[in-house]
């Protein structure tokens, strides 16, 4: 896998480094966001690797025109990278990225179509798609192309809903191709995909199945996947085996739930300004300390989660300026009207509950609408409840980076519908997302749950969220890429 003879290439939407100019005009490089980067950081690390993505600003194009097409290398945070940014014409990555990728494919696998008045599928969507997502998927397919071209049984690993009919282009032209694709969001039931044309429909479909395995976080993910390929494409399903049987043959479905980066988090816990913004938290806390940390996304459930802490001081007026609401929301996708929208509405909830219940020296909800990801350690550790109520998601690592640094027994308030609750039910409190009256109890409950529970829960939480590694999560992917190459050779 780390040879010569089988050289690895990760492809993405986005990539591990990102080019801009300052206000001096200086070139400068940061690391690519999302966490994706951080989840394959060591997939990377000490292995013959090219990651292919598509160049994000012009100063990625330039680099890439600069260097004469050829990959960079680059090194983040101690991690060398050898990148190939993949340029495609500005108004197809628009159409591709504003209308296709988000919001139709987001929303269809999040759930948050309101069916009865959204989506519409017109000119512009059948456009955006042949147009837009058809035309980036073909520009980073023939950059694989290239990239493998005089290279024997090469292993093209891809990531997320932005690139689904990039396989079968890829398999196309090269049929001896050994091709992985990791779906990092949920994977929703067969009813949720009918609001696509027919002929889109399909095209997704037939372009993952042209991998030879499928990667999804948890195992219910998977089996709707399988379920979509019986029921809209007729394909034969193997649901004990979790194969698909295709005109291309057969792809592989598995789970692989994807763990957090406990270095990073130990990194940050002993860093000097973590330690100074914990002295700040302790010195204004008070009785209580309830936490969110989330992107300002419509999946996150932002607001029925305000709504239940709203109807939990409502019941319960005794905790009135006992207990502080801090949520962390990171903007996301401001230029999607929904999203911009969404923000909005949650300030504007968040005016309501603190007019309500405020008094003049204590604001129940503190909302904080930036990125700072040490101000967020320093509250994962000190957080007496932590809520993760989302209404779909593909896991959702906060839910397991606070209770491996937390000091103080915190509880987790978990979403059933997310991937982290595969693993993490036993010692978490489950909710309902859209049950806010249950979320609200949740909240009594677990401020006033004995200290024993407490403690038991949380060591439950730190013993599962330990006993997996990104590197495991690596290594099983590898294991059963081993196993479908052999599989392979021997036809």
């Amino acid at each position: 896998m780390e040879s010569d003879e089988h050289p690895l290439i990760i492809v993405s939407n986005r990539g591990p480094a990102q080019f801009n100019r300052d206000d001096d005009g200086q070139r400068t490089i940061s690391r690519g966001g999302g966490g994706l980067v951080t989840a394959l950081s060591g997939l990377v690390k000490d292995r013959h690797a090219l990651w292919i993505a598509s160049a994000m600003t012009p100063e990625d194009v330039a680099v890439t025109e600069e260097n004469e097409g050829k990959p960079i290398d680059v090194n983040l945070n101690g991690v060398d990278y050898k990148v190939l940014m993949v340029e495609s014409q500005q108004a197809a990555y628009d159409r591709f990225y504003n209308v296709i990728a988000n919001p139709i494919l987001w929303f269809i696998q999040h759930y948050l179509w309101d069916l009865s008045n959204a989506p519409d599928i017109r000119r512009e969507e059948i456009d955006a798609w042949y147009n837009g997502y058809e035309v980036v998927n073909e520009d980073i397919a023939n950059c694989v192309i290239t990239q493998i071209d005089d290279r024997e049984s090469p292993l093209v690993m891809l990531h997320d809903y932005h690139l689904y009919t990039a396989p079968a282009k890829i398999r196309a032209a090269r049929p001896d191709v050994l091709l992985h694709h990791f779906v990092h969001i949920p994977w929703t039931q067969p009813d949720s995909w009918r609001v696509l044309p027919t002929p889109i429909r399909e095209a997704i479909f037939n372009g993952l199945l042209a991998n030879d395995i499928i990667g999804f976080h948890t195992h219910a993910y998977g089996t709707n996947f399988l379920a979509c390929c019986q029921r809209l494409m007729g394909y034969e399903v193997d649901f004990e085996e979790l194969s698909v049987i295709h005109p291309g043959g057969r792809t592989m479905v598995r789970a692989y739930p994807l763990s957090i980066d406990a270095d990073r988090l130990e990194r940050a816990v002993h860093s000097e300004r973590v330690a100074a913004l914990e002295k700040e938290i302790l010195a204004r806390r008070r009785e209580h300390l309830i936490l969110r940390v989330d992107r300002a996304d419509l999946s996150k459930n932002v607001l029925r989660g305000f709504t239940a802490f709203d109807t939990f001081l409502t019941d319960h007026p005794e905790f009135r300026e006992k207990v502080t609401f801090v949520a962390h929301l990171q903007p996301s996708r401001q230029d999607v009207p929904e999203y911009a929208e969404y923000l909005e509405r949650i300030e504007a909830l968040v005016a309501v509950v603190n007019h309500r219940h405020g008094t003049t020296d204590w604001m129940p909800i503190d909302l904080r609408i930036y990125d700072d990801f040490d101000e967020a350690v320093a509250r994962y550790k000190h957080c007496d409840l932590l809520m993760v109520n989302a209404i779909f998601d593909g896991m959702n690592l906060v839910a397991k980076e606070a209770p491996v640094i937390n000091v103080r027994d915190g509880v987790l308030m978990l979403s059933e519908n997310t991937g982290s609750h595969e693993e993490l039910k036993e010692f978490a409190l489950t909710v309902n997302p859209f049950d806010i009256q249950d979320q609200a109890e949740t909240i009594y409950r677990a401020l006033t749950m004995p200290p024993d529970e407490r403690r038991e829960r949380a060591n439950g939480l730190k013993r599962i969220i330990h006993s997996r590694t990104p590197a495991d999560w690596i290594d099983d992917q590898l294991a059963d890429i081993e196993l479908a190459r052999e599989a392979r050779e021997s036809v």
